[in-house]
């Protein structure tokens, strides 16, 4: 008995590219397989405007919208979907890896049964823990090849019994003599070679234009039609570039005339004809590590001859006689391949046959009933009752509501120059000017998000104020600057520089944009070395937390390793002359961002196995933690007017945003080493300050700006939303999303 209601999500029709193309394809032969049962599809969309689906697509999620994917979850329990057919490819979903596909995958209650598009033999940390995650919650995982099955097993120790191989889907094309589709191409008399799909560099198409001379010079009328548009984040990134190239490399191998770019996304009834009229097909793909191509498989269905790279899918698809592989980047052997079937049509022919007959096992009415059986054992394995999903909807059960993100108030308050200090209520203060610290936040914020967005185009922005405010002469940055872009001093704070530093480490080692994480790296290393020289224990603490941003990316860099074991050193000294049982803490005083202390220690401890300078930043956070706890259970920093002396009378306000975002990361990155659920309720505690869950019970966040006041007086909120606030509580939600994925960053000590 088939489910009777299937749901598929992945990209769809018309958005243009494979994983839609694919989607799109089985969810229409699953619903031809099975006309009883209910097919209908999510659409996953790159772009805020979305596309215009047909009927079947029945909800949308926005990639980057984290949110989106509970709100999906949440449609598809309603709605009593008895399968979910999920289509996987790292770069189709949001955050690291594409890990928010499993908040989705965390709440849906139906059997799953997960495509990998891509199984990757090495994975970095990101995508190892995605994939396990996956296998976890997939009660199904179908693969286009036995590679892939054996990497499932070998890497991941996925059991053997949940694994379905069922090949790529391909469209039922008649055998026919390539001849009788030339002629519409205006190619009668000509041997087509066709590559075809989105365009870029990994198609290795430029080895094939460096091969063709040879076989132009043994078989003068050949034509070579590389079809297909762009890709577009390639497009995006780098515009034609690629394209431009290859034609250039045509124009002076002196093949103008022999070769055919055509730049467009065909449609699949275009597709087919193109496909009628190629006599040798090439897939010069230059990874090994392809376990699918649905080019290839289209083609290979077809009935035509190959002439590939042997990545992983071409190795099992053209075995035994079935085509013809090459060495990867070798033209020499590509036209010694191409040739063997010119020189011999009764070897092309019979290539063809075998291919074709081979391909009956692939028609989309073939792959949709092993589909179907796959549904089936789905919901074998796991009997789900309809609506049991609401009754476990306990708040426990449940992740954590956080609000969505809303940057409205980061936009307004940014202008051409860089970000304001202060606001007027939710205005921009132009008197005020700019300062290095808040430039420095809102730049670690673009890089936080890591997602299209607002702040992606204001990055730039950020980063270039940063870089306007280092001195060359000193190696000092400057703190602050006049409406009128005058820098009123000679040299900022200690404490300013070493947040500048902080910035830059994270834009070190998480900058996506290549010219933003060089220039990254560049003013690091100019400005750390005065830090040597520095007195404040916060400016050391934020040097060593961009330090460990830095380490991310360049472990190995000795400069940097011997400032981290040098400002390390200076903390646990300033621990050991101050600390006592009763104040275990760096000085006589505690002040502002006082968590930054221990979160230094805690990461740079861990990450040169220090169990020490580790052991002092947790005991010291732990402190922090119970000192800025109400008997109510509610977060109260420690507050700025007057701060907190040792045997001192301890002050309750006014408390700031940046305590709260400080004690957040803190806690979350003390959770995420240790695994204790007492580092992520603390850090959960902190951020409810920004919502109300504080002393006065009123809320500092705006939802209707985005922005954050100022602080918690004794008797109101700070109305005034500056950007050191707005940006706490933004850099503090970033976390706090980030934490629903945890990503492994951390090293371990030796067992």
């Amino acid at each position: 008995m088939f489910p009777g209601k299937i749901a598929f999500l992945g990209g769809y029709d018309p958005r243009r590219c494979g994983i839609a193309t694919f989607t799109t394809d089985l969810c229409e032969a699953v619903a031809t397989a099975a006309p009883h049962s209910h097919c209908f599809a999510g659409a996953l969309n790159d772009r805020m405007e979305g596309y215009k689906y047909p009927p079947r697509v029945r909800f949308e999620i926005l990639e980057k919208d984290l949110d989106s994917y509970r709100r999906a979850a949440d449609f598809l329990n309603f709605n009593n979907v008895e399968v979910l057919c999920v289509q996987h490819e790292f770069g189709i979903f949001g955050g690291p890896a594409g890990s928010h596909l499993l908040a989705l995958l965390k709440e849906v209650r139906m059997p799953v049964v997960t495509t990998l598009h891509t199984v990757l033999e090495n994975p970095d940390a990101a995508q190892r823990m995605v994939m396990e995650e996956l296998l976890r919650r997939s009660d199904r995982l179908v693969v286009m090849a036995e590679k892939g099955a054996d990497i499932l097993k070998e890497t991941y120790n996925a059991p053997d019994s949940k694994l379905d191989v069922i090949p790529h889907g391909i469209p039922d094309i008649p055998f026919a003599k390539a001849d009788l589709s030339k002629a519409q191409f205006g190619l009668e008399g000509k041997l087509v070679l066709l590559t075809f799909g989105l365009l870029g560099p990994g198609k290795g198409i430029e080895h094939v234009i460096e091969a063709l001379p040879e076989i132009v010079k043994r078989h003068p009328n050949v034509v070579y039609v590389v079809l297909g548009a762009t890709h577009p984040h390639l497009m995006a990134r780098e515009g034609e570039s690629y394209r431009l190239g290859l034609e250039r490399l045509a124009e002076d191998r002196n093949l103008k005339e022999h070769v055919i770019f055509y730049n467009r996304f065909v449609s699949q009834e275009d597709l087919i004809e193109f496909i009628g009229a190629t006599d040798i097909y090439l897939t010069p793909y230059l990874n090994e590590a392809q376990i699918t191509s649905g080019t290839l498989a289209q083609v290979f269905g077809a009935g035509k001859a190959v002439v590939s790279t042997p990545y992983w899918h071409a190795r099992e698809l053209l075995a035994d006689g079935r085509g013809m592989l090459v060495p990867f980047r070798n033209p020499q052997e590509i036209a010694r391949g191409v040739c063997a079937y010119l020189d011999d049509p009764e070897l092309l022919e019979r290539t063809r046959i075998q291919a074709w007959k081979a391909g009956r096992k692939m028609i989309w009415p073939a792959v949709a009933a092993r589909y179907l059986e796959s549904f089936q054992h789905a919901q074998e394995d796991r009997k789900s009752l309809p609506r049991e999903s609401f009754g476990g909807w306990t708040l426990g059960s449940r992740p954590y509501n956080l609000p969505p993100l809303r940057l409205d108030h980061i936009v307004r308050m940014t202008d051409g120059t860089g970000i304001f200090q202060h606001a007027t209520f939710n205005v921009p203060n132009f008197h005020e000017g700019y300062c290095t610290d808040d430039n420095a936040r809102a730049f670690i914020l673009c890089n936080l998000l890591s997602e299209p967005g607002p702040l992606d185009e204001l990055e730039t922005t950020y980063l270039a104020f940063l870089t306007a405010a280092l001195d060359h002469r000193t190696a000092r940055f400057r703190n602050f600057m006049s409406h009128g872009r005058q820098w009123l001093e000679t040299c900022g704070s200690e404490d300013s520089h070493a947040r500048a530093l902080w910035a830059l480490g994270v834009g070190s080692g998480r900058s996506a944009n290549v010219g933003h994480q060089r220039l990254s790296v560049y003013l690091f290393e100019l400005g750390l070395p005065p830090v040597d020289d520095f007195v404040s224990p916060r400016a050391w603490a934020f040097t060593l937390l961009g330090i460990h941003e830095y380490l991310l990316r360049y472990p190995g860099k000795e400069k940097v390793l011997a400032a981290r074991e040098t400002l390390v050193r200076k903390l646990v000294t300033r621990w050991n002359d101050c600390a006592t049982e009763d104040w275990p803490w760096f000085e006589n005083e505690a002040t502002y961002d006082n968590a930054r202390l221990s979160q230094a220690l805690i990461l740079s401890g861990r990450g040169m196995g220090d169990e020490t300078a580790y052991g002092i930043g947790m005991k010291s956070l732990r402190w922090l933690a119970s000192l800025q706890k109400t008997q109510a259970g509610h977060f109260r920093p420690i507050g700025s007017d007057g701060f907190y002396t040792k045997d001192g009378a301890r002050a309750d306000f006014d408390q700031q945003p940046v305590e709260a975002q400080a004690m957040v990361s803190a806690c979350l990155d003390a959770s995420r080493i240790t695994g204790d659920d007492f580092w992520s309720n603390e850090a959960k505690n902190a951020f409810e300050w920004f919502l109300g869950r504080n002393d006065l019970g009123q809320a500092l966040y705006d939802s209707a700006t985005g922005g954050c006041g100022d602080g918690l007086h004794e008797t109101r909120v700070n109305a005034n939303q500056g950007a050191e606030s707005s940006l706490a509580f933004q850099i503090a939600l970033a976390e706090m999303n980030h934490a629903a994925h945890p990503i492994p960053r951390f090293p371990q000590f030796p067992s």
